[in-house]
């Protein structure tokens, strides 16, 4: 399970960490082209989302890695937890439910690792 927790947590951070830096990076007007949800948005509030996003994706990892407050990869789980519940309803407002569908994947997986991380296998 340990192993499995791992594979999770590489794989969140890596999808997290990529949206997080394109949408830090990018102007919203090259982002409306493929993230059409940016259109609601202020740039600044799809800066912020990006930089929760890369945190969260740098707290599933290193505190993990590096032994230092652990305590910090559930939590960065826990925060994808809420950043995908944002995300689907925002996604629900826009009437797009493939989009919703990513985020209940995308949570669940979170959840899972939130869950593993504060529970039985936590470092």
């Amino acid at each position: 399970m340990n192993v499995f927790l791992w594979v999770l947590q590489g794989l969140l951070a890596a999808l997290f960490g990529g949206a997080g830096i394109m949408k830090i990076t990018q102007p919203k007007e090259k982002l409306k082209a493929g993230l059409p949800w940016t259109e609601d948005f202020s740039p600044g509030a799809i800066k912020t989302i990006g930089g929760l996003e890369l945190l969260a994706a740098i707290g599933l990892i290193l505190p993990a890695v590096t032994g230092i407050l652990p305590i910090l990869t559930p939590l960065a789980a826990t925060g994808l937890v809420l950043v995908m519940i944002g995300a689907a309803l925002t996604h629900l407002r826009r009437k797009e439910p493939p989009a919703i569908a990513i985020n209940l994947v995308l949570l669940a997986l979170a959840a899972v690792v939130a869950w593993g991380r504060f529970g039985t296998y936590a470092f």
